[in-house]
């Protein structure tokens, strides 16, 4: 399905974004995280070892809450599921998206306790706009 122009406009921005993936009792566990587009596709940035990388690794299904920073009445509830993971070009991605949000480049990467940064690229099956 494609993104909705204004949702690409807004992915491409400091969006706000929480994603829901399923754990292994099926229960929901939900993150907050930076986001971005190739145009067609949804892309995150996690590493190897956190919960939603392992769930997702289990269970490509996800759900995803994007709000528009401008204007925070403006949101969309995405569900989809996880087309690749690959950690090629993950630390170059997670800079950008540094730069994106705080801007300049990642300030901590690799972070405490080590871990691999993953790039996460999710395909939208239906998109909701309350």
């Amino acid at each position: 399905m494609p993104l909705p122009h204004p949702l690409t406009d807004v992915l491409r921005a400091k969006a706000i974004c929480f994603v829901t993936t399923l754990m292994p009792d099926g229960s929901p566990q939900i993150s907050q995280t930076w986001v971005d587009t190739d145009g067609e596709r949804i892309v995150i940035n996690t590493v190897d070892t956190h919960q939603k990388a392992r769930n997702i690794a289990r269970d490509s299904r996800v759900a995803l809450g994007i709000v528009d920073p401008a204007s925070p009445l403006r949101s969309w509830a995405i569900r989809g599921h996880v087309l690749s993971t690959s950690t090629e070009g993950a630390r170059e991605h997670l800079d950008g998206l540094s730069t994106k949000y705080l801007g300049r480049p990642y300030p901590g990467f690799g972070g405490s306790g080590g871990g691999q940064r993953v790039v996460v690229t999710i395909a939208v099956d239906s998109v909701h706009t309350p």
